[in-house]
Formats: C-alpha cells, sequence, structure tokens
C-alpha cells in the first residue's frame, strides 16, 4: 500500500518505519538512534516469524557476529535457507537495543515454512534500493552516500525518526516504477498482519526495522486485514527447524551469492567500530597485513595514504574519504601500484574472514554437539581463514586428531582437507590438514546427523549404507576399506572385508583386480604407526595378488596401443604397490609372471618394454639381458612405431638408465641416427613425449653423453715419443715423478 508524500499526517503515530538498508554501518547507527528517540514497547524486525524462539539467544554474551538464522526442511537439510546479521546490521543493533532497553523483540517476515515451501533453498532478502539511489545521486559507494547526504549535512536537523521519513518518502517514489512481485506481495500482507496483531495485543509503540523497499507497505492505515488474509490464503507449509550458526564476512560478500550481499563487510566493520579516524586506523590496519608480508611499510606510507585519501575526497567535494579513496590511496602509497599486494589488502581486510559463534545453548542436532564437544577435546578450534595443521602420528592427540578428521571426511563434512606439509618428511608418521570452517558445513552437519547422533556413530553407518549400495566395484569397496582403517571405524571393517572378499571372488576383469591393489597395499602401512589391527588386510592383499599373476598372461594379450598405455598405468601401480610391501614371496610371485610373459610375440611391444624395465631395476634380470632384448626389439623387422612404443615402455618413466648404462644409450643413439625420413617422421611424436617427460638434468646429461660419445677423426697425426717426453716435463713440474 502506497502513501504520497505530503500524507504523512495520516500515518498512525504509535508506529514508527525505519526503512533500512540491510548490512548498513550508516543504517545501524541511524537505528540505534532513532530507537533511542522513539523508546518503542515492541520491536518487529524483517526475520521469519517461527524464529521468534531463538530471539533471546541473541543477548548472550556469547553470541558474537557474524552468525546467521538457519531454517532447513526438516529431514531435508539440503532446502534450506539463511538470514546473516553482522555487528554493522541495523537488524542486529534493533535486537540488541532490545535486549538492553527491556522491550519486546520479533521477527513479522513470512514464516520460513511457507517460505521454503514455495521453493528450493534460497535467501529472503531483496537488493538494495538505496544503492540505487545513491547512484542516482552519483555515489558508487552507499555507505558514503549515506553519510553525505543523512548523517553529514550540516544543513539539516533531523532527528533520527524524520531521517527514516524522509527514506520512505523516497522509496515511495521508487516504487512508483516499479511493479511489485508476487513474493514481495505475500512478504507484505504477512508484515502487516504481525503489525495489527502486535497493535491488538497492546503494544503502545511499535518500531519496525525492515528493509527499506518494504517501508511504503507499512506506513499509513493498514487498511482491512481480510485483504491481507485473502492474499496469504492458500500459501504452502512444510515442516521446518531452525537455530542460529556462525556466519563469516566473506559470507556477505556478494560474490558469495548471497542475495543481499555487499562487496566490503571488513570495511564497513571497521566503519562501525571505529569510532573516531576512521581512516587513519585502516590504513594502520593495512600496513600491519602488508607488514606480515615481510614488506618494508613504515608510518610514513600510512601518512602520505592518509593525505592522499583525504585529498581525493577534496577533489571529489566528498566530505570524507570513502573505500574508493583508501583503496587508490593504498594501491599508491602503500602496494606502489601492485594489484596483486591490493588483492591481498582485499582478500584480508576489505572483505575479510571474521567467523561468529553462537550459545552452547543454541538448539542444534545431537551430531553437531558430539563435534563441537570432540573439537573441543582435541583443542581444534573453528576457524574462517585456512590453516595448516600438522600431525605427528605417533602422538596420542594427534592420531585422534586424524580419526576424528577423516570420520568428518567420511561424513561430507570438509572442515579439514589433505594437504601437502611444509616439513619434509618421508615416513609414514605425518599427516597435514588444511582446516577452514564455512558456514555451510553448518547444513551439511544437519544432513550428516541422519547418519547418528555422533561423529564415530554417524561414519560408521555411512560406510556400512555405501558397502550394500548396489553395483559397487571393487575399487569402491576398496576406498571403503582405507577410509574406515584411516579413521578408525572397527565396526565398519568387518562388513567392508566381506564385501571386498565377495567382490574380489566375482570379479574376473584382472585390471579392476590390478587397480584395487594399490591403495588396499597402502592400508597395510597403517599398522606400523597407527597401531591398527590389520592381520585381515593380509589374506585379501594375498589373494588379489596371485589372482593378478594368474590371469597377467590372458590379460596383456593382443592390446592396441591406447588399451596397452592404460594397463600400463596397472603395471606400474602393481609394481609400486608389491615393492612397497616388500614381502619375498609376493615380490617374487609378482616378479615371476612379468618373466613369463616377456618373450612372447603377441603382447604389445610397450607393454614388454616395460616389464623389461621394471625387471631390469628389480635385478630379475640383469642389465646385460635387459640391453639384448632392447637390442633384438631395435632390429627386428616391426614398424619403427612398434620400436618406439618399446622404447616408450621401456625409457617411460625416467631417463637415468640411460646415463648410467652407456650400452644402452649406444642402442637407441644408432637406432634412431639409422631411421629412414618417413620412419623418423612417424615416430617423433612419441619419441618426443617420453624424451620429453625426463627431467631437465636427465634431458641435459644424455644430450651431454651423446656427444662426449662421437668419435672426432683427426687429420694430424700424434708423435708417441715426442708426447712421452711432454708427459715427463709436467710430471716433474707437478711434483709426481715422470
Amino acid at each position: 500500500m502506497s502513501l504520497p508524500i505530503h500524507d504523512r499526517a495520516l500515518r498512525d503515530s504509535r508506529v514508527r518505519v525505519f526503512g533500512i538498508r540491510h548490512h548498513g554501518p550508516g543504517s545501524a547507527r541511524a537505528v540505534r538512534r532513532a530507537l533511542d528517540e522513539f523508546l518503542p514497547d515492541v520491536v518487529l524486525i524483517e526475520g521469519p516469524s517461527d524464529a521468534d524462539p531463538l530471539v533471546m539467544l541473541a543477548a548472550s554474551d556469547s553470541m558474537a557476529p557474524p552468525i546467521a538464522l538457519l531454517a532447513y526442511v526438516t529431514g531435508e537439510p539440503s532446502k534450506a535457507a539463511f538470514w546473516p546479521f553482522a555487528v554493522f546490521s541495523p537488524e542486529w543493533q534493533a535486537l540488541q537495543w532490545a535486549a538492553r532497553n527491556g522491550a519486546a523483540a520479533r521477527f513479522c517476515d513470512l514464516p520460513a515454512f511457507n517460505l521454503l515451501a514455495e521453493s528450493d533453498a534460497r535467501t529472503t532478502r531483496e537488493g538494495d534500493p538505496l544503492a540505487e539511489l545513491a547512484a542516482a545521486a552519483g555515489y558508487d559507494d552507499t555507505e558514503r552516500w549515506w553519510d553525505s547526504v543523512v548523517e553529514s549535512d550540516s544543513g539539516t536537523n533531523a532527528s533520527g525518526t524524520e531521517v527514516f521519513d524522509a527514506i520512505t518518502d523516497a522509496m515511495i517514489a521508487l516504487r512508483e516504477t516499479v511493479p511489485i512481485d508476487e513474493e514481495t506481495a505475500h512478504r507484505e500482507a504477512y508484515m502487516r498482519q504481525v503489525l495489527r496483531k502486535t497493535l491488538k495485543d497492546g503494544a503502545q509503540r511499535v518500531a519496525i526495522v525492515c528493509g527499506a523497499w518494504h517501508a511504503p507497505a507499512l506506513v499509513g492505515p493498514l487498511g482491512p486485514a481480510t485483504v491481507d488474509a485473502r492474499i496469504l490464503k492458500g500459501m504452502a507449509r512444510i515442516k521446518t527447524s531452525l537455530t542460529w550458526v556462525p556466519w563469516t564476512h566473506s559470507r556477505l560478500a556478494s560474490v558469495s551469492g548471497y542475495g543481499a550481499g555487499i562487496t566490503s563487510p571488513g570495511w564497513y566493520h571497521h566503519l562501525y567500530t571505529a569510532t573516531d579516524n576512521a581512516i587513519t586506523r585502516w590504513l594502520t590496519k593495512v600496513a600491519r597485513v602488508l607488514r606480515a608480508e615481510d614488506l618494508p611499510i613504515s608510518s610514513a606510507h600510512v601518512i602520505e595514504a592518509v593525505r592522499l585519501a583525504d585529498a581525493l575526497a577534496a577533489l571529489r567535494s566528498r566530505p570524507l574519504a570513502g573505500l574508493s579513496e583508501v583503496t587508490e590511496a593504498t594501491r599508491s602509497v602503500m602496494c606502489e601500484g601492485n594489484d596483486v599486494l591490493l588483492d591481498l589488502v582485499t582478500r584480508k581486510l576489505v572483505v575479510g574472514e571474521a567467523l561468529g559463534a553462537v550459545p552452547e545453548e543454541t538448539p542444534t542436532v545431537p551430531l553437531e554437539a558430539d563435534l563441537r564437544a570432540r573439537a573441543k577435546t582435541l583443542r581444534l578450534k573453528q576457524q574462517a581463514g585456512a590453516k595448516n595443521l600438522d600431525l605427528d602420528l605417533r602422538r596420542d592427540i594427534d592420531i585422534e586428531r586424524s580419526h576424528f578428521l577423516h570420520r568428518l571426511s567420511i561424513l561430507d563434512i570438509g572442515w579439514g582437507r589433505p594437504a601437502d606439509s611444509d616439513i619434509q618428511s618421508t615416513g609414514t608418521f605425518r599427516e597435514t590438514w588444511e582446516l577452514q570452517w564455512k558456514p555451510e558445513f553448518s547444513v551439511s552437519v544437519i544432513e550428516a546427523s541422519l547418519w547418528g547422533t555422533t561423529v564415530s556413530g554417524g561414519a560408521v553407518a555411512r560406510v556400512v549404507s555405501q558397502v550394500k549400495t548396489p553395483g559397487i566395484t571393487l575399487a569402491e569397496l576398496i576406498g571403503l576399506l582405507e577410509h574406515s582403517l584411516l579413521a578408525n571405524l572397527p565396526e565398519a571393517l568387518a562388513e567392508v572385508l566381506m564385501s571386498v572378499k565377495t567382490v574380489a571372488a566375482l570379479d574376473h576383469d584382472v585390471s579392476h583386480l590390478m587397480a584395487a591393489l594399490p591403495p588396499l597395499t597402502r592400508t597395510l602401512r597403517y599398522g606400523d604407526v597407527r597401531g591398527t589391527d590389520i592381520s585381515a588386510l593380509v589374506d585379501v592383499g594375498d589373494g588379489l595378488l596371485i589372482r593378478i599373476c594368474t590371469g597377467l598372461p590372458v590379460a596383456v594379450t593382443g592390446m592396441d596401443d591406447a588399451s596397452a598405455a592404460e594397463f600400463r598405468a596397472h603395471v606400474d601401480n602393481v609394481h609400486g604397490a608389491v615393492m612397497m610391501r616388500n614381502d619375498p614371496e609376493s615380490t617374487a610371485r609378482w616378479l615371476g609372471a612379468m618373466r613369463s610373459v616377456i618373450d612372447r610375440d603377441d603382447i604389445n611391444g610397450m607393454l614388454v618394454g616395460r616389464m623389461v624395465r621394471l625387471l631390469r631395476d628389480a635385478a630379475s634380470i640383469t642389465e646385460t639381458d635387459a640391453a639384448e632384448r632392447l637390442s633384438r626389439a631395435l632390429s627386428i623387422g616391426s614398424a619403427a612405431t612398434d620400436k618406439a612404443g618399446w622404447v616408450d615402455g621401456f625409457l617411460g618413466g625416467g631417463g637415468l638408465v640411460l646415463v648410467h648404462d652407456r650400452a644402452l644409450l649406444d642402442l637407441i643413439d644408432s637406432w634412431v641416427r639409422e631411421l629412414r625420413e618417413q620412419d623418423f617422421i612417424d615416430t617423433l611424436p612419441l619419441l618426443r613425449r617420453t624424451f620429453g617427460a625426463f627431467e631437465a638434468v636427465e634431458r641435459r646429461a644424455i644430450g651431454q653423453a651423446v656427444r662426449g660419445g662421437r668419435k672426432v677423426e683427426s687429420a694430424v697425426e700424434t708423435d708417441a715419443r715426442r708426447g712421452r717426453a711432454a708427459m715427463g716435463v709436467v710430471a716433474t713440474i707437478l711434483g709426481v715423478g715422470a
């Protein structure tokens, strides 16, 4: 319902509507002043009305923004919506004012059970109409426009409530040019119904804090309730649950996809919390960030940056420097034009990574309570920024942390992910994780709660459920086996082992068995440091290897180049796994299986060359034998490309063998030099791929060896007698005797 600008006299004196900008520091300050002037006994705030039971938690000392209301469909947590609040959010300041002044605070927007029933997961905030007014006035920063027009205009002495009356009038004019969509009509009808009920219940003064866009619908006579009842009639409902969850400044940023997002939450937080010298304090923070990167930033840089920001604001006829002026000063003075450094400042300060906190008494699912308790016991702190955690698995607390993080991974709660360590180590006792808590993990926790009430129990149930998936492959089962061992889930391990044995017995594809053996072999190493009982895995691994060795002769028969290249990767992985296990019986079985096929003519040369190389490196055949096989492969009357495939199989993965074995190098050098022109053209791509995969040092050493091995015919005859005489003189000079 719209009112003409001049009809303010028709507005109910018991009601004041404060049309704000979501997450605006200027709006937040103005709301606080207006509430102090109006002193309402009830404060209605834009937000899901079924979250009223959670309002009291906002007064808790342990509630620290940024936080968000989370509403999700009970039993289907993936359908969820968030209502974020920062320190500089006017809605949050309204909640805090009500708690401090004994006023009742309630939410007045459509309940979440209506919003989530109407569509899938969504946010419930509109865009930023105040930004449109700022843009129309020539401002690229809404907060600077607010400060210039509302707070720094010395020509007016408007009170807090009068400021919001003016904003409402502006929104009335703006809405006359924009049609109201159905969702907005539903929301505003519900807000009016809540206001009617509040007044009917005896409220004397009601303050409404809502997006400026909705303010015109709530001022003046509300009209008959039956009209709004008809608008709301027939709206779908669904069972929902609500709670408070921690949020981050980065998730408030518009780039995160949040509907009423802002580009600079860290800057806005600073504007709201810095009571004086905001620009100087901000640029001091910038200097601190750059110094942390070992950059030589002095106090002189800060002083000059402040001067430049103020000068830019004066040139642009602006009362105060805004983010654009501060950013330009930072780029020019502190970053010396380096946009990479400016991007660092943007990420760490302008956006920021602050993570909020909610009270322990906040309603939640049992799984989240267990997660918090375990994290506290293990001294793992939820934080927004990424941080590496190096674990020494010889320490009890670190092994428990490892189990905990692996269990969360099984439950698809990505708080931690494996990372590379800065600490060099070749042992199996070290593990590194990158920890970073993100707000959406709150939904992941709720989704995972379907598997159990504790992290351990939920992980077991999830693994057992995956084991029973129809059509699960052997490789997938081995992956589950590895996860179960890493997470120390003995209850799930028995189920997985039984399924591995069953599926392996029915799977006759040797490539599937070969893909399953390496991860299984890796798990055999865990018993050394983790103390895990892996005795049951030994029999499974031995059984797989026996079947691989038995089926290898048939599996390698008649492969084309593409199939051979894929199978070569399996051969490499199995060989690496067998060598890593270092079991004499298993090693002998595998090497014997390869020796039994390398003399056959019906096997792709790439595979034969690879097996010969692996047998040579394992000392299962001599270097002389390997050289003779290479010589035969290059001399027989097969196509040049087939020979190149043999060479690729033999040399693939490293060229040091050519550096240290001159006979092999001479064989390949002679073969390449004797290729006919067309054969050289045909084999060049494959040879380039083979040699291009070598390390630069290996390629350089091979090139030097080839050049040094050339015999240079000299046209000058040597005189042995004169040479012996010269060498005698040199020996005398050096004092070593003739």
